[in-house]
């Protein structure tokens, strides 16, 4: 089962199993393989600033 990260500026939830369809990220990738340019569709911020959901 893919890790789900969270967002530790505003709490965004990236779900593997969702995907972003805003920025053309398909169902089933993983965190690890969202490009370096991806960033929190809902504060602006990069992956940087993303942890693993406990």
């Amino acid at each position: 089962m893919d890790t789900k990260f969270v967002c530790s500026i505003c709490g965004y939830e990236y779900d593997p199993a969702n995907g972003d369809d805003n920025a053309d990220i398909a169902p089933g990738t993983p965190f690890e393989n969202l490009p370096d340019d991806w960033v929190c569709p809902v504060c602006g911020v990069g992956k940087d600033q993303f942890e693993p959901a406990e």
